[in-house]
This record gives C-alpha cells, sequence and structure tokens, in this order.
C-alpha cells in the first residue's frame, strides 16, 4: 500500500488523526527534505525511517521503491507542506504504483490553493490550477494562452519573483484585472490582499515580500461581466 500523506501548511494543529495513525503504521516514510519532516514528525511521536524523495532523485528512487512495496511493506509519501504530487513530488511514483497493480490512497488534508481560492472571493465553482509557471523556457507561450482564459486561475509564485510576475499578468491581462494573493496561509501572520492587478502591484512594491504565496487571477469572462454591470 502506497499512502500519499498531506502536511500542514502552516499551522500544526491541521494535521488530521488519520494522517498521524497512518504514518505510525507505515513502514517507511518517504519525505521531500528529511530536515523539514523530522521536527513534524517528532512533535507527533513518529519514529520510522524516513527516505528523502525529492525532484532530484525521483526518477533514479521509483524502481526501488516500487520493489519495497511488492515485498508488502507499506510506504507513506509526505512532502515538506501540503498534499504531495500537489507541485511536489510525487506523481511519477504514483504513476508507477498504479501500472504495478500496487494499491494508492491518497488522504485528504492541507493544500494551499484551495483556502487561497476560497478566500479571494473569486468565482471558484470553475478554475484552473496553474502551479508554478515556467521560469523562463514557455513562460510566455503559457501567458499568451491563459490571456483568454475564463476561469479563475490559480498560481504559486516564489517572494522574489512575486513582482515581476504581477508586472507579467498585468501586460497579459491588464492593469483592472482583479486578483487576490495570499501568504503564510494557516500561520500567524497570514495575509489575504485582494483588488486589481494594478493595486496588488502598490502593495507589494510598499510592503516586505516575506512567504510563499498563492495568486488568483480572475478569468476574462468575469472581468467582462464586471464591467457590464459597472
Amino acid at each position: 500500500m502506497l499512502y500519499l500523506v498531506p502536511t500542514p501548511i502552516g499551522n500544526l494543529e491541521d494535521m488530521t488523526f488519520r494522517a498521524i495513525r497512518i504514518l505510525k503504521e507505515s513502514d517507511l516514510i518517504l519525505a521531500e527534505d528529511t530536515r523539514t519532516s523530522a521536527p513534524l514528525l517528532k512533535h507527533f511521536g513518529i519514529d520510522k525511517k524516513v527516505f528523502a524523495h525529492h525532484q532530484h532523485n525521483e526518477h533514479k528512487a521509483v524502481g526501488e521503491i516500487i520493489r519495497f512495496l511488492k515485498e508488502g511493506q507499506q510506504i507513506a509519501l509526505i512532502s515538506d507542506a501540503g498534499t504531495p504530487a500537489i507541485s511536489d513530488p510525487g506523481f511519477l511514483l504514483v504513476r508507477q504504483a498504479i501500472k504495478e497493480g500496487i494499491t494508492v490512497q491518497c488522504l485528504p488534508g492541507a493544500t494551499a490553493f484551495v483556502p487561497a481560492l476560497v478566500n479571494s472571493g473569486l468565482p471558484n465553482d470553475k478554475f484552473c490550477f496553474e502551479g508554478f509557471l515556467p521560469v523562463k523556457k514557455g513562460r510566455q507561450t503559457r501567458m499568451k494562452l491563459l490571456s483568454t482564459e475564463k476561469r479563475t486561475m490559480i498560481f504559486y509564485e516564489s517572494p522574489h519573483r512575486l513582482l515581476k510576475t504581477i508586472e507579467e499578468f498585468i501586460q497579459y491581462f491588464g492593469e483592472d484585472r482583479q486578483a487576490s494573493i495570499s501568504r503564510e496561509l494557516s500561520k500567524l501572520y497570514e495575509e489575504n490582499v485582494r483588488g486589481t492587478l494594478e493595486e496588488l502591484k502598490n502593495h507589494f512594491e510598499n510592503n516586505p515580500i516575506k512567504g510563499e504565496f498563492v495568486f488568483c487571477v480572475a478569468g476574462g469572462e468575469t472581468a467582462q461581466r464586471d464591467r457590464n454591470t459597472e
């Protein structure tokens, strides 16, 4: 059995009882960064073998992990925060496990984009999750394609690229496009900033840019509908 176990994105109280039980019952835990997972596991009294499973070794490690699973071991995969395989390692292992007829279960739990979307106040009946945009190759092509997207769009972004991304969104979506940026979700200094892209740019040009960011941008259809009702 392969379990994908979500871990808190900030607040440890968001860890589920089932997640703790599965981790305690597992023969082996795969962690994106063992240094990050160590305090979490210690906090919940989980003392198990932990191996690193990240983007730099996941291709090589899949074969050995599949062998362990076929031998009857129960393995749990966790990422540094949130749900594994959502902009984190996990997809390759899940795909291969399914091919090999191994049972895979993903526990429900924390993931950053859901609270950010709900907090945004933007339409959430239909949306598209883009995760991290390409850093270089393919970035502009992706932006052009998204310029015609009608659904609310969700992105992850790092602090050092946030302002650049806002400026690019203004270029492709227009400065009046409604958006919301959430940071430090579930933590003490959680912040949700809403407004036009131009207003968000002004805010973050004049305030510290710290933490990990979830960026929600209204779709083109929403923007046009809002203009029609003014």
